[in-house]
């Protein structure tokens, strides 16, 4: 079966997507994009070709397009805003501030000092993960003197 772009653009757009919501540091990676969306659509029209259903094929595809994103530090880092800062950080504060902490050097080094696998998350270092980086947003806070928005309204 040979590939067409209208089949290229499917698994293209659906990695952008996925990566728009869970990785945006990777957005601007376009050989990243260009190849995983050519590899799924390889392993898509492989699947076909050796008789697999469209729906297996798809679904074959989708883990050769998401393989090795399932754990994501931008979401790990919203769901520690979100959980221990909620008061100081409304929604959608959150998704908007997490971007700019995944450039931050202290941040950088916590991930740093874990195998972030697929499946970390479900790792008993994963609570260790997330109270480091708690702690790293404290100190952020006060080593930049943030205000924090109890602290503006006394």
């Amino acid at each position: 079966m040979e590939p067409t772009k209208k089949e290229l653009s499917y698994f293209r757009l659906k990695l952008e997507t996925y990566l728009s919501d869970h990785f945006p540091e990777m957005m601007g990676d376009t050989s990243f994009i260009t190849t995983r969306a050519d590899e799924a659509l390889t392993a898509y029209c492989d699947a076909v070709a050796q008789g697999f259903s469209h729906p297996e094929a798809e679904s074959m595809a989708s883990e050769v397009l998401y393989q090795g994103l399932h754990f994501s530090k931008y979401d790990t880092l919203v769901f520690v805003l979100e959980r221990e800062f909620e008061q100081e950080l409304p929604s959608p504060l959150s998704e908007r501030l997490a971007p700019v902490l995944l450039k931050n050097k202290a941040i950088e080094s916590v991930f740093a000092k874990y195998d972030l696998t697929d499946d970390f998350e479900a790792s008993p270092e994963y609570e260790q993960l997330y109270t480091e980086l708690t702690g790293t947003i404290v100190l952020l806070i006060e080593a930049n003197n943030l205000p924090t928005i109890s602290e503006s309204h006394k």
